[in-house]
């Protein structure tokens, strides 16, 4: 793990891979030390920004004792959300065809895992979720849409992720989901938080 100043309230925390980026922030979430004011995890990094009164020195300190390992990685204790899924996406055929698998075996392969949401971003509410399985690691579409519906549920690399409002998208859609991804006002607005453990539900096809 490189520790680099970012300006004087900040540390950027660079990592070795998505899984040690995710366990340091899992580890700062539950520890929660209090000169750390914000976590913001990302794909391979952790910004940590101090919180008034306290130093970059202390929370280097804070940082250079907590684990990067994924085993060490604690249980989210907001439970796991189930999202339900109507699994009749554009793309679920060309994602079969891809990974060499049925239609079918690409549904049960996306329920059949617990993925976890490593870290948010392209717009707020959208939160990019890893999984166990690497059989449905695709590309993206090789020409993005202009528009893609509000709740479309796809894949890109190695993620998997939930549109929260219509937007441009270039990832492969498996289907469509009706919960509220983003709401202001809703406390947090957000459903798909950096830690939360997520089930995929097929509700249809």
């Amino acid at each position: 793990m490189d520790l680099l100043s970012y300006g004087d309230r900040a540390v950027l925390a660079e990592l070795s891979d998505g899984d040690a980026a995710m366990a340091l922030a899992a580890a700062l979430r539950a520890a929660a030390p209090a000169c750390v004011a914000s976590v913001v995890p990302a794909a391979r990094t952790v910004l940590v920004v101090a919180a008034e009164g306290s130093g970059v020195a202390e929370v280097r300190a804070v940082l250079a004792g907590l684990p990067t390992s994924a085993s060490a990685m604690p249980d989210d204790d907001g439970g796991t959300l189930e999202v339900p899924v109507v699994y009749d996406g554009a793309d679920l055929g060309d994602v079969a065809q891809l990974t060499g698998l049925t239609v079918d075996e690409v549904v049960a392969a996306h329920t059949g895992q617990t993925w976890r949401v490593a870290f948010g971003g392209f717009a707020p509410g959208f939160g990019y979720l890893v999984g166990e399985d690497d059989r449905l690691h695709v590309p993206r579409r090789e020409e993005s849409r202009t528009r893609v519906p509000a709740g479309s549920v796809g894949l890109a690399g190695e993620y998997s992720g939930v549109y929260p409002r219509e937007s441009p998208g270039g990832w492969q859609l498996l289907g469509r989901t009706d919960l509220v991804l983003w709401d202001t006002g809703r406390e947090p607005p957000a459903l798909l938080r950096p830690g939360v453990t997520v089930r995929f539900v097929e509700a249809g096809r």
